[in-house]
């Protein structure tokens, strides 16, 4: 089976595969998933190429973590990134698998938020534990900014920036600690405010640049190219919505809810364009991201060895430059969005 290409990420000195892993399912996201069940889902990412993994401490309270760690340990070609700014403080509370922060998990932790200097090399040391991993390739700053916080977002601000928090990521990486850094978001503007205050790797970029939306081309793209930082596309079915499509009677979601009429109704007019020409709608979400040179690696959420299957069979998928070409011209992409 022919491989997943690499590409650079920044000037971290670490490739990864375009196509990568995203863990939050494997936490329990929304629904259990067994152990055998992420197991064989790893494997089969791994299997196919998928050598890019990222995970978070948030992820089911640290059982993606877990799950992450025990399947990749013999391998040393993946790539990892997890998340810092979440600590979990032991909850005996906890003894089911109820629904708690979207997350059916076990796990006995609550959440608090931490962005200081003390508290970014706490998570981070957390995270190897429960990895069982001596390094992290990658760690991002998790949720940091107003679509999370509301009105505490400056007090976490001041964490991260006069608090230290950078501070502790750019030791870190001046150690060799860590091969990278960056932010992990889903939103724009705390990216260029954050990359006013440090040097970033990467940005991961959840549901902010798809086929469905493209302002990161006015100011963060350009901005990112200009920095060296590289951008890895979370989210790129904008929450499910370009994946499902809105054909098949079944609730769609954008942004982690329902999708307003008019989210669904310009779906629905990419999806007409997709059906004349053959296009499987997920197929050309995955195309459309990684035609942008700033784009480094697309990480869907996957939590099967079947989806594994699936998601490779979209990105192996051709797509003819007269798709694209429609949707230009009917204005359902922007002029200066770059296409494969």
């Amino acid at each position: 089976m022919k491989g997943i290409p690499t590409r650079p990420l920044g000037r971290s000195g670490l490739s990864v595969a375009e196509l990568g892993f995203g863990a939050a399912t494997l936490g329990n996201l929304y629904h259990p998933v067994s152990d055998d069940e992420a197991r064989a889902a790893l494997d089969a990412a791994l299997a196919g190429g998928l050598t890019y993994i990222d995970t978070a401490p948030h992820y089911g309270r640290g059982l993606s973590e877990r799950r992450v760690g025990d399947a990749i340990r013999l391998h040393p070609e993946v790539v990892l990134s997890t998340k810092v700014g979440r600590l979990l403080d032991p909850d005996a509370s906890v003894v089911d698998d109820r629904m708690r922060d979207g997350f059916r998990s076990p796990m006995p932790f609550r959440m608090r938020y931490d962005y200081s200097h003390d508290g970014i090399l706490r998570s981070h040391e957390h995270s190897l534990h429960r990895l069982g991993a001596a390094r992290i390739d990658i760690l991002y700053v998790h949720d940091i900014g107003t679509l999370t916080h509301g009105d505490a977002a400056a007090a976490y601000w001041e964490q991260l920036t006069s608090g230290g928090g950078l501070r502790a990521l750019e030791r870190l990486r001046g150690e060799g600690a860590i091969g990278g850094f960056g932010i992990g978001v889903n939103e724009i503007a705390v990216c260029l405010d954050v990359m006013e205050r440090a040097r970033l790797d990467a940005i991961l970029l959840a549901g902010r640049y798809t086929l469905l939306e493209q302002g990161a081309l006015d100011a963060l793209m350009p901005r990112c190219a200009d920095a060296g930082t590289m951008v890895v596309i979370g989210g790129p079915y904008n929450s499910g919505i370009l994946a499902t499509g809105t054909k098949s009677g079944t609730p769609v979601h954008y942004n982690y809810a329902p999708a307003p009429a008019k989210i669904r109704d310009r779906v629905a007019r990419i999806e007409a364009v997709a059906g004349r020409h053959g296009v499987p709608l997920a197929a050309a979400a995955l195309a459309f991201v990684l035609a942008h040179p700033q784009v480094a690696s697309v990480i869907p959420g996957i939590g099967s060895a079947r989806r594994v299957d699936q998601t490779l069979a979209l990105y192996r998928t051709a797509i003819a430059r007269d798709f694209w070409a429609e949707l230009r011209d009917e204005r359902l992409i922007r002029a200066d969005a770059p296409t494969p």
